[in-house]
């Protein structure tokens, strides 16, 4: 680690040191309490800001993790850490319940059922003899480490605040690993997810967990700082509190956790003290005062403090991407050969039928364009063969293997890969970051190996392999920048480069010249014909005529869900069907579709 990365660990352990030798009792207090809450808002960091799954119940968790503790330490005079290894096994167990029913639900939905479960939990608390019923728990005992009590704040200062500190790194890395990635890609949807050889569901429910192991801890804590537990400690407040935290500090930084937290924590406090002093209706004045704080903060700073602070300071020079070893890469198939196959493909959606007894075969090396009027069928078929829907009849045929009923992200693992008709890329990540997503399907490294850092040689390649890309499609320059401040062109370039760093054999590409200035429209067709002399497979969705009829080497179109016309550019362009389905009318025989159409040979050159 460089001295400049060094310097605020440094910083920061010599702060943990100090501060507790420095403050009086309650400061020291307040501090601790800041910690605990940080843990919790840090689990809502990796969860909200990273991945996009907002919940309300995490002080649900908090509670398990206290509740499990207080009880076997009072209860069965067991050692609190043991405690902390039952809050952690039940907090688990109930993500992964709670997760597996309800994280599957889009939209508002989501965000709704964690209100839900949060407050059954909660009464739940409240409900149980063995935990005290609406009393709570007494008397806990403090921790104890090797015979030294932790009574004190300032001995527990000691605890809390370097395990919070271990969290924090440890959620840095996993933020900065390939999981990291797959976290944050959660926000583009389950198609971009997916597409990319993602399992969105998997992925959210590992985050979902994490996120409550983090509550549990806090809660373990909690408990034996606290040394009483009841359920208004749990309840929906508290977790609306916790998230505020977390957003208030600046929900896609792991600081924010902290700043969040000491944010809110002392401002409660400081209420605490000065409302009673003008009304007598302090309680429900606080609520108030918090809530419209928070309203003028994300006003002002609506990504949270964090960014805001950050504007004040010199952005950090990345460091140069180092050469490294290659990921594993597919075998070149034999030009020529066999790789998609459709066979009387059909698609209905109740009484109307899309896509109506489709066929045809794609080879190895192979440029096929797919064309139409609107409504043709051409997005369906599209979405039948990259998986994103299901045939009702026929049959789909990948590398010799029956599709029809895989899902996208096993697709994209068996070499498929796609752009979109409308660009999806995280715009808030570098340009570097959204090629390596690519990848993903090509390397391995999970959870756990992220966050302790024991990716780092399969990081450096996937790196390595996402530079390579860039330079390839020209955005070389650009390694460093955010995919959101390009514009149109490049983001569509972007997207290739991220689908040839999953090393596809083929490449389903819809739409890529459309919003497109000539100059731009040219560069991609170099670049797609570049792929073909790689060994690349490309299909693509187009609207634009002369940019098909000069680059493919076949060419299908379809109208009202069935194929009207195949053959080469030269070929269709001059079919009465096609001229009439396409533009409506019908043109003299001797005059061929599109302005600039010309007939190509099988490598994509211009026939002299």
């Amino acid at each position: 680690m460089t001295t400049r990365r060094l310097l605020p660990v440094m910083l920061a352990l010599a702060s943990m040191l100090a501060l507790p030798q420095v403050l009086g009792g309650y400061a020291l207090t307040l501090l601790d309490y800041i910690a605990v809450s940080s843990l919790v808002a840090l689990g809502l960091v990796v969860m909200t800001g990273a991945g996009g799954i907002t919940s309300f119940g995490q002080a649900a968790f908090v509670g398990i993790g206290a509740y499990a503790s207080g009880w076997w330490t009072t209860s069965m005079a067991g050692s609190p850490f043991t405690g902390l290894a039952i809050g952690l096994v039940l907090s688990g167990a109930t993500a992964t319940l709670l997760g597996a029913a309800t994280l599957r639900l889009g939209g508002h939905f989501l965000p709704l059922s964690t209100i839900a479960w949060g407050i059954a939990i909660d009464y739940l608390f409240g409900n149980l003899e063995a935990l005290g019923s609406h009393n709570g728990l007494a008397a806990i005992p403090p921790i104890d480490i090797a015979g030294i009590s932790l009574i004190s704040e300032r001995a527990f200062s000691y605890l809390a605040w370097p395990i919070l500190c271990l969290a924090m790194l440890l959620c840095a890395n996993l933020l900065r690993s390939r999981e990291g990635r797959a976290i944050r890609a959660l926000r583009g949807g389950n198609a971009l997810a997916e597409s990319l050889g993602i399992d969105p569901f998997a992925t959210r429910l590992r985050t979902f967990v994490l996120a409550a192991l983090l509550a549990s801890l806090a809660g373990w804590l909690y408990a034996h700082l606290q040394r009483v537990v009841s359920p208004t400690a749990f309840d929906l407040e508290a977790g609306i509190e916790f998230l505020l935290m977390a957003l208030l500090g600046g929900a896609g930084h792991v600081a924010g956790a902290v700043l969040g937290a000491a944010v809110v924590t002392l401002l409660k406090d400081a209420l605490q003290s000065l409302l009673p002093l003008l009304t007598t209706n302090s309680i429900q004045l606080e609520a108030v005062a918090l809530g419209a704080l928070f309203i003028l903060i994300l006003q002002r700073a609506r990504f949270g403090l964090i960014p805001l602070i950050l504007r004040f300071f010199p952005r950090r020079q990345p460091h140069a991407i180092a050469e490294a070893s290659p990921l594993p890469r597919r075998s070149r198939m034999r030009d020529g050969s066999s790789l998609l196959t459709v066979e009387a493909v059909s698609k209905r959606f109740g009484g109307l039928v899309a896509v109506n007894g489709i066929s045809f075969e794609l080879r190895a090396n192979e440029i096929l364009g797919l064309l139409g009027p609107n409504g043709a069928g051409k997005s369906t078929l599209f979405d039948l063969v990259s998986g994103l829907a299901s045939p009702s009849g026929g049959q789909i045929r990948f590398l010799g293997e029956d599709i029809g009923r895989l899902s996208t992200r096993q697709l994209a693992r068996r070499g498929m890969a796609r752009s979109f008709q409308h660009v999806r890329l995280r715009p808030g990540m570098t340009l570097t970051d959204n090629v390596a997503l690519g990848a993903h399907g090509r390397s391995r490294a999970g959870f756990v190996r992220g966050a302790l850092r024991l990716d780092r040689a399969e990081e450096r390649s996937i790196r390595f392999e996402a530079a390579r890309q860039l330079a390839r499609v020209g955005l070389g320059e650009k390694l460093h920048a955010r995919a959101g401040s390009l514009p149109l062109g490049e983001q569509r370039l972007l997207e290739v480069a991220r689908a040839l760093a999953a090393d596809p054999a083929l490449i389903l590409l819809d739409e890529p010249a459309a919003g497109l200035r000539r100059k731009e429209k040219e560069a991609l067709a170099a670049l797609i014909r570049a792929l073909r002399q790689e060994g690349v497979t490309v299909m693509l969705v187009e609207h634009d005529m002369d940019f098909v009829m000069n680059l493919v080497d076949r060419i299908i179109v379809m109208d009202f869900g069935v194929k009207i016309a195949e053959g080469k550019p030269a070929e269709v362009s001059t079919d009465a069907r096609v001229r009439e389905a396409y533009l409506g009318v019908e043109l003299a025989d001797e005059e061929p579709l599109g302005r600039d159409a010309v007939e190509t040979d099988a490598s994509g050159v211009e026939a002299a």
